[in-house]
């Protein structure tokens, strides 16, 4: 059996997802060549420490850190101000609710009272008819019915 018969066997057993395979043989592979050029001394210290010198001139100062906490600390007044108004729009928004089911049951009473001024209406409008001789009173009183029924 040849490392590649295990590599595979590895890759394809799914005990370990890709990605932690992958960074597993990318540290092997990190390791395999810094110990070839540093020898036991990569063990102790890594890559040379000159390779390095770059990136801690790069590295944020105190100022600049004391700077992003000030800044961070005005983000977060802004977001309780933020919350703040939310909380605001949402007492609002159940205000307008409460107005809006008000406004619903204005309707339906003057629905029912516009019906009730028709019915009346449409009352009248058949006495007058059955004064006329246009209507008869049993036609009048199916017509009455009828109304009563809605």
């Amino acid at each position: 059996m040849t490392a590649w018969d295990i590599l595979d066997k590895v890759i394809n057993a799914s005990v370990l997802p890709l990605w932690v395979v992958a960074l597993f043989l990318a540290a092997g592979i990190v390791f395999i060549v810094g110990f070839g050029r540093h020898g036991i001394d990569f063990i102790k210290h890594g890559f040379s420490q000159n390779s390095f010198s770059g990136l801690v001139e790069k590295l944020a100062t105190k100022e600049d850190i004391n700077s992003l906490k000030a800044d961070m600390d005005g983000f977060k007044a802004d977001m309780g101000r933020l919350d703040t108004r939310i909380a605001a729009i949402e007492t609002n928004m159940d205000g307008f609710k409460v107005d809006m089911g008000r406004l619903d049951t204005r309707i339906a009473a003057i629905e029912t009272n516009h019906f009730g001024h028709l019915k009346d209406f449409l009352t009248e409008l058949t006495s007058i008819l059955v004064d006329k001789n246009v209507l008869t009173n049993q036609d009048k009183a199916r017509l009455d019915n009828k109304l009563r029924g809605m």
